[in-house]
């Protein structure tokens, strides 16, 4: 009967080896597509350096498959590039992950999407000026350190990403760091983000 347990307990160490020797070779070239199709979808010129390649790739293709642009840049599309009237799809690149999208009042006052791009040129950097720790914080947590204590961001959908594994999350803050960095979006404003 011990011995049977003991195959038991060495089963699943066994079988997840067996899995990553059978499943690897596919994985890596799952994620490096993934990379790969993350570059080819950035719709901003990159500064990659001082950063990973690899997680600015897969950073960029979470972040431009997940939405983000749908609430952090503001207006979301180009003029006259708008897909969902028929248009060529074109990113509204000016103003890019910038924020300003206003959704309302909430329990703390006014939401309008925050600027996610880097800290503006002279900065160090840090999107929305964040540190990569601060970053996870509010991808997990909902709480931004800026923010007062118990101030939880209302339209940001932290209760999804929290599940992303922190790899995915410090892929996006790297993504994130090589983007051009923008001022705060006021609308209407159409100012260009700068490049780094």
């Amino acid at each position: 009967m011990k011995q049977h347990l003991l195959r038991l307990r060495i089963a699943p160490a066994t079988l997840l080896v067996a899995l990553t020797m059978l499943f690897g070779p596919a994985t890596h070239a799952q994620e490096l597509a993934q990379i790969l199709r993350g570059y080819k979808i950035a719709p901003v010129e990159l500064n990659l350096k001082g950063k990973d390649w690899a997680l600015v790739g897969l950073g960029s293709y979470i972040v431009n498959t997940t939405g983000c642009n749908d609430c952090h840049t503001y207006p979301n599309w180009a003029a006259g590039h708008n897909p969902f009237l028929g248009e060529p799809e074109q990113i509204n690149t000016d103003r890019y992950l910038a924020g300003g999208r206003p959704f309302g009042t909430g329990p703390n006052g006014p939401i309008v999407s925050a600027n996610i791009t880097p800290d503006h040129p002279g900065g160090n950097g840090k999107p929305a000026g964040l540190t990569l720790d601060e970053f996870l914080t509010v991808m997990r947590t909902g709480h931004n350190p800026h923010d007062q204590e118990g101030v939880i961001l209302q339209v940001m959908p932290w209760p999804l990403y929290k599940w992303k594994t922190e790899l995915e999350l410090t892929a996006m803050y790297e993504y994130l760091r090589a983007i051009p960095s923008c001022k705060d979006t006021t609308p209407p404003d159409s100012a260009k983000c700068k490049s780094k």
